[in-house]
């Protein structure tokens, strides 16, 4: 029997990350650590299709939700004899939730990155990435976007006399430096990066080997930009600071000063502090936690994530994939 256990980052833009238990085709998932949603899907339907090592979807059925507090709520049951063996493929996946749930955080294994690059086809903005070759057929959106969320809450004092919202903003001014050209990188474990296939040209980009420096480690290129603008992209990343702590290749600075950020969104941060990998300043943190449970515990209008504006933080990074 193969379980695999692994974490895969929700992108475009960043969002956190998708921490999962699989057994064939059924699977457990958790953004935060506590809360787990439990699929299967019947496999069986690919049977017979010859499709050359082409992907084809086939849906999701939900087999329940389960955290340690509440215990299983089941999803709905149907009688056939295709249902009987998703049934037990989703026991299976179910069982080993109750020991490898204290596990997380996984490893990340998304080491197929898809990437927009700029005029001199640099990576510009991380796109995309997916754990295996045969998944980059995909075919998602060829523009980065700093998200919905970001349109509402991020706010910055970068750029004066904006007349749209900071985040309409930095994904235009982002996607101005771009190419228009994306291609897929195969990471390495010490971040260099394999060039495989491209989408809307630079065919001849095939096979080019790049640094594990040619990739921006917080996913946003700033090299050509100049400082104001790179004040803004530092004002998201800060903004970003307690999904950015997920990742487990920050260097010990950059994470200290994420860690800063992060406490300034505290019930974000008590969200995910769970799957953080490491932490610098535990007292810190521990500190916004409880100021969460306060949070929680007093009537308030507004909702989560409507955090007052981050000061900027010059936000150092390095290290690799």
């Amino acid at each position: 029997m193969q379980i695999e256990c692994y974490a895969q980052r929700l992108l475009n833009p960043f969002r956190g990350a998708a921490h999962t238990i699989r057994y064939r085709s059924a699977e457990a998932l958790t953004t935060d650590g506590v809360e787990w949603d439990i699929y299967v899907a019947n496999d069986a339907l690919l049977d017979g299709l010859g499709r050359a090592g082409k992907r084809a979807q086939i849906s999701d059925i939900r087999y329940g939700h389960w955290s340690a507090e509440t215990g299983l709520k089941r999803g709905p049951l149907f009688p056939s004899d295709d249902f009987r063996r998703l049934e037990d493929m989703g026991a299976v996946v179910y069982e080993n939730l109750l020991t490898m749930h204290r596990a997380v955080p996984f490893a990340f294994l998304d080491q197929f990155e898809l990437w927009l690059l700029d005029r001199r086809d640099r990576p510009l903005a991380l796109l995309h990435s997916v754990r295996n070759d045969s998944e980059t057929d995909t075919r998602p959106p060829l523009d980065w976007r700093a998200g919905f969320a970001a349109q509402e809450h991020f706010r910055s004092a970068a750029i004066s006399g904006l007349t749209e919202t900071p985040a309409a903003y930095l994904t235009r001014h982002v996607n101005s430096l771009a190419s228009g050209v994306a291609q897929w990188f195969r990471r390495s474990d010490d971040g260099v990066g394999l060039g495989l296939h491209t989408l809307k040209g630079g065919e001849g980009l095939r096979g080019r080997m790049l640094d594990a420096d040619a990739f921006p480690p917080l996913f946003i290129a700033t090299g050509d930009m100049d400082a104001a603008h790179t004040r803004l992209v530092h004002d998201y990343l800060a903004w970003q600071a307690p999904w950015m702590l997920l990742l487990p290749h920050l260097d010990a600075a950059t994470r200290a000063r994420l860690e800063v950020c992060a406490c300034r969104q505290a019930e974000l941060l008590e969200k995910h502090y769970r799957l953080y990998p490491t932490v610098i300043d535990r007292p810190a943190l521990q500190a916004a936690r409880v100021e969460a449970a306060l949070l929680r515990s007093q009537p308030r209008a507004r909702q989560l994530d409507d955090a007052t504006p981050i000061e900027f933080i010059e936000l150092g990074v390095g290290g690799g994939t």
